[in-house]
């Protein structure tokens, strides 16, 4: 018998050993482990943040050089995200998992010992590599073994790991590189991520996952192509999933602004300390997470019978995220800035968890990582890779403060994508349905 899902999309029963087996515990086990990885990933992708200040004085880096390190992470991430992505879902997922977090940790480890800029950039293009693919593989295999119906409040959590990493990584890095020396915080940062890794290798792999998969994500001959997986021209085989990826990856520039820049602001603007400055970067990076959750929480809940309402949620966190971030960086420094630049960080990344909703409803499952792949691509290439070093460019001709009042009118195109995908989610549906009714 087949039924249907809550946005629509035809669900076939699952084979038997997908549905059989399972426990309650071995999908918490999975999210957490899973969640602690990508804690690591941006620990180690974000204590760079912590450690401008010392990295400028040190080496005499301008902020372009500065942003420069922050993005070709990022950059190295969106164009390899698809590629490492679909290997992934071709190679096994949990091999990908702990082949990427190994390199990402000894990458790190070699950027504490890093000596000139130009070693740096190598580790730092290392992390990226390591780090390219892990959040699509990584949320492809937290959702294979939930509910369907929970997608964009398990996605928003999942991808709040990289607020909270940031946090951890700009809280610990600050404080340890006062304490001793910015070679530590790469170092600490590299040992937490190892300690996972083994971590997620004794606990966790293919065939655990493969008989643990909840039955309505299970892959179905309807899904399929003759090699088993749907065709990979089904991930932009529609018009609203195509405005989803461009939606989610042009309000990311304005995350991953915040992310970089924040520590560097309050800096310079409130003449704080770097670990002071780091650990009140890392509050609001903390609510930047919070912030994550909590709109995919309600964006499940608005949805459950109207899955169109992910499309309208999310233009209601990128206006409040414009509105309020606008406003509070055109103020001069002060607690009502602080405010403002709060509220308006809760909700900068709130469309992370809707965007993953739609396009995992707007794909099919056989390649789903791939499909999350393409959803980093865009995330990184338009948002996290883009955002820090055109915010330093920025910076280096108008000064900081003035940088940050324009980088948060990057979410005006965003509310025009989001309005395109709205219009065009009902035929996208039907469009989807019909071309992997699985």
């Amino acid at each position: 018998m087949t039924t249907r899902a809550i946005d629509g999309t035809v669900l076939e029963p699952s084979a038997p050993s997908a549905g059989t087996n399972r426990s309650r515990v071995f999908p918490l086990l999975v999210f957490l482990v899973t969640f602690g990885l990508l804690l690591s990933d941006y620990m180690s992708r974000q204590v760079l943040s912590a450690v401008f200040p010392f990295l400028k004085v040190e080496w005499a880096l301008s902020d372009t050089q500065l942003g420069a390190l922050t993005s070709v992470v990022a950059l190295t991430v969106g164009l390899l995200a698809v590629p490492l992505s679909l290997l992934g879902d071709r190679w096994g997922r949990s091999k990908a998992i702990l082949a990427m977090a190994t390199l990402w940790s000894l990458a790190t480890l070699g950027s504490a010992v890093a000596t000139s800029y130009e070693q740096m950039m190598v580790a730092r293009l290392l992390i990226g590599l390591g780090e390219a693919a892990y959040g699509s593989v990584g949320l492809a295999v937290v959702l294979m073994v939930f509910s369907p119906t929970r997608r964009a409040s398990l996605t928003g959590a999942f991808m709040a790991g990289g607020s909270f990493g940031s946090v951890l990584g700009v809280f610990l890095g600050g404080i340890l590189a006062v304490q001793l020396g910015w070679r530590w915080s790469f170092g600490v940062m590299a040992l937490i991520g190892l300690v996972l890794v083994a971590v997620y290798a004794l606990f966790i792999d293919d065939a655990k996952l493969a008989r643990h998969q909840h039955p309505g994500n299970a892959v179905t001959g309807t899904d399929a192509g003759p090699a088993g997986r749907a065709p990979l021209r089904t991930l932009v085989s529609t018009p609203s999933v195509i405005c989803a990826y461009v939606a989610s990856g042009l309000q990311l520039f304005v995350a991953g602004t915040l992310f970089a820049w924040l520590p560097s602001y309050l800096n310079r603007a409130y003449q704080l300390a770097p670990d002071r400055a780091g650990v009140a970067a890392a509050g609001f990076i903390l609510l930047m997470g919070v912030g994550m959750i909590v709109c995919g929480v309600v964006t499940d809940r608005i949805s459950h019978h109207a899955p169109q309402r992910k499309w309208t949620s999310s233009l209601v966190y990128v206006s409040l995220s414009l509105v309020l971030l606008g406003a509070g960086f055109s103020l001069t420094p002060g607690a009502v800035q602080l405010t403002l630049i709060a509220a308006g960080t809760f909700f900068a990344a709130g469309t992370a968890g809707p965007a993953g909703a739609m396009v995992a409803n707007l794909t099919p499952a056989s390649i789903r990582a791939t499909a999350f792949g393409t959803l980093t691509m865009a995330n990184n290439l338009l948002g996290l890779a883009a955002g820090p070093v055109v915010t330093g460019i920025l910076a280096d001709r108008l000064g900081l403060s003035g940088a940050l009042q324009v980088v948060p009118f990057v979410s005006v195109p965003v509310v025009v994508a989001l309005v395109l995908g709205l219009r065009a989610y009902p035929a996208s549906v039907r469009r989807a349905r019909t071309s992997f009714p699985g």
